[in-house]
């Protein structure tokens, strides 16, 4: 009986280690879990802040690249513009200069008309004093 009784208690000695080697895996368990959901959390917390920071930095970049492009656009601008009245002052100058062939050109025709017409009047003479010429021979 007394090894039964040995027997017992070994046995129940096992029963109660078991049960502390259960709790303690348990318990570890437990703490791994709670470490990883730390980890996870911290993780998660730390993807959020950079995709904070990159949609910050995205932003800026868009911000710089509306203000280059405004910037880049008031210059096309006022080069056009600078361009424009350069062309128009060419033009002005051009229409004055053609004006003043235009003159030139309509005096040109006058005098060309009126040497034609001195020209018409004399051969008519010439021819009426070749007639007499001929009458008197």
């Amino acid at each position: 009986m007394e090894r039964d009784t040995v027997v017992k208690e070994v046995v129940e000695a096992l029963k109660i280690f078991s049960r502390d080697i259960r709790t303690q895996i348990d318990e570890m368990g437990s703490q791994l879990r709670a470490e990883i959901q730390d980890t996870a959390n911290q993780l998660r917390a730390e993807i959020q802040d950079t995709a904070n920071q990159l949609r910050a930095e995205m932003q800026d970049t868009a911000n710089q690249l509306r203000a280059e492009m405004h910037e880049t656009a008031n210059q096309l601008r006022a080069e056009m513009q600078q361009f424009r009245a350069e062309v128009n002052e060419r033009f002005d100058r051009l229409e004055q200069k053609f004006a003043g062939l235009r003159v030139e050109l309509t005096e040109t025709q006058e005098t060309v008309h009126f040497l034609a017409s001195k020209t018409i009047q004399h051969e008519k003479k010439l021819l009426h004093l070749a007639k007499q010429l001929e009458s008197i021979r």
